[in-house]
């Protein structure tokens, strides 16, 4: 593998990883908290980007060129959606079962299948192209980067993966340095204590719901645009970023970063020596590796 292709293959694996990490960091961060496992969090994502999509453009979305008014509608929308529909998931199916890990497990996954079987309704097709309300494809002249040896590479990558990681820093900072993510942590350590000294731990549940649930947005919206999206994606996104979380250590927001990063090179080396076949394969692979032999992570 020459240095241009090797440098394509990293690039891409990062940009990818770095949608992972932000789906794992989200996934780790109620996981981390709350104690459950968010197994709506793929639909999420989905579910996010297509209210935005079915408010700004309707029910036939096209990959349409934005202007500066509708992509801050679309961005905005997705981000409330996801906020919303995430924070809606931990009213309605997880805080009431918090105790009970049957009710919860089942509800998470019955809503799961809920918001599929909702959007299914009101985009019934194969796939739809979503726009991209950041306009990354706008960075360079010709809509790429050319790389050592004749090589290229959609500037919209370079985009993703600078997005992605500066919200992932800036994100899993805030939630360890601020008052909410102290609050995070307290009733993560001991809820009863938390309680004693003030802080709400069905209130900070919802919230890190809520917070899972904007970042599940931008997630979406750095990956969706570009390619065909079905809204029965979420399910395997969300095993994915389960996969970045969990090869990262379960509660640990840089390692959730960190193992979508590692994830996605895995990916698209896999892809580059045998196929696109293997894209999929690589996250499940993991998954279940880790579940069966080290599920507290390779960092721990």
């Amino acid at each position: 593998m020459d240095l241009g292709v090797l440098t394509q293959v990293v690039l891409a694996g990062l940009a990818t990883g770095a949608v992972l990490g932000l789906v794992g960091l989200g996934f780790t961060l109620v996981a981390g908290t709350a104690r459950v496992l968010p197994f709506a969090h793929g639909d999420v994502v989905v579910a996010a980007v297509f209210t935005g999509v079915l408010v700004v453009l309707g029910r036939s979305p096209v990959a349409q060129d934005l202007d500066a008014g509708r992509s801050v509608l679309l961005a905005v929308l997705v981000l409330l959606a996801g906020a919303a529909l995430s924070g809606l998931i931990a009213v309605l199916v997880v805080r009431p079962f918090r105790d009970r890990p049957v009710g919860w497990v089942a509800g998470g996954v019955a809503a799961g299948l809920l918001v599929r079987a909702v959007l299914g309704l009101a985009l019934p097709g194969q796939g739809y192209a979503v726009p991209d309300p950041f306009h990354l494809d706008a960075l360079s002249s010709d809509g790429l980067v050319h790389l050592p040896g004749g090589t290229t590479l959609p500037v919209r990558t370079l985009g993703v993966l600078v997005v992605g990681l500066v919200v992932g820093v800036v994100a899993e900072r805030l939630l360890v340095r601020s008052r909410f993510g102290r609050s995070l942590r307290a009733v993560a350590d001991d809820p009863d204590a938390a309680a004693l000294c003030g802080v709400d731990p069905a209130r900070v549940l919802v919230l890190a719901f809520v917070a899972a649930g904007v970042l599940a947005g931008l997630a979406g919206m750095l990956d969706a645009p570009g390619r065909s999206v079905s809204v029965d994606d979420g399910v395997l996104l969300g095993l994915e970023g389960i996969a970045a979380a969990f090869l990262g250590g379960l509660g640990s927001l840089r390692g959730a970063l960190l193992g979508g990063l590692a994830l996605g090179i895995a990916q698209q080396t896999a892809v580059q020596a045998s196929g696109p076949a293997l894209q999929d394969v690589v996250p499940l692979a993991v998954l279940v590796v880790l579940l069966a032999l080290r599920p507290q992570g390779v960092r721990r």
